[in-house]
C-alpha cells in the first residue's frame, strides 16, 4: 500500500518505495525551497535584517558625521527606530540610539519629527 501517490513537487504519479515522496532529487530540493521560502521567517533572519537596513540608510543620509533629517523620509525607506544595538545618553540627558556605528537621535522641532544622525565616537564610551 502507497502512503503518498504523488510526488509533492510537481504532482506526477509515483512508482518504487512505498513511503517515496518525490520523483527526484531536483524535485525534492525544489519542493524544501519553496516550503522554507513560504514558511515564517526567523525572528533573528528578521531582526539582522531590520539592523542592517537602519544602518545602510543611517550611513547613506549621515556623510559628514552629523546630519538632521526628516523621520518620515527614512521611515518611508523601511528605517525602524525600534531596532537598535545600542545607545548613549550625553550631558542634556538625550539618548542617541545605535545601529553599530551609526547613531539617531529623535526629536520634534516645529512640529515634525526629524532625526539627528551622528557617528559613533570614542568620546561615547561608558
Amino acid at each position: 500500500m502507497r502512503i503518498q501517490k504523488n510526488c509533492l513537487y510537481c504532482n506526477k504519479e509515483l512508482d518504487g518505495r512505498t513511503d517515496k515522496k518525490y520523483c527526484n532529487l531536483h524535485c525534492k530540493s525544489a519542493y524544501q525551497y519553496k516550503k522554507q521560502k513560504e514558511g515564517p521567517q526567523r525572528f533573528f533572519n528578521k531582526v539582522d535584517n531590520q539592523l542592517k537596513l537602519n544602518r545602510k540608510l543611517l550611513k547613506e543620509y549621515n556623510k559628514a558625521g552629523k546630519a538632521v533629517i526628516r523621520a518620515k523620509i527614512l521611515i518611508d525607506l523601511g528605517f525602524n527606530p525600534n531596532f537598535f544595538t545600542h545607545y548613549w545618553k550625553n550631558q542634556k540627558g538625550e539618548v542617541y540610539l545605535f545601529a553599530y556605528e551609526f547613531g539617531f537621535l529623535r526629536k520634534s522641532e516645529n512640529g515634525k519629527e526629524k532625526f539627528v544622525l551622528v557617528t559613533w565616537q570614542a568620546y561615547m564610551k561608558h
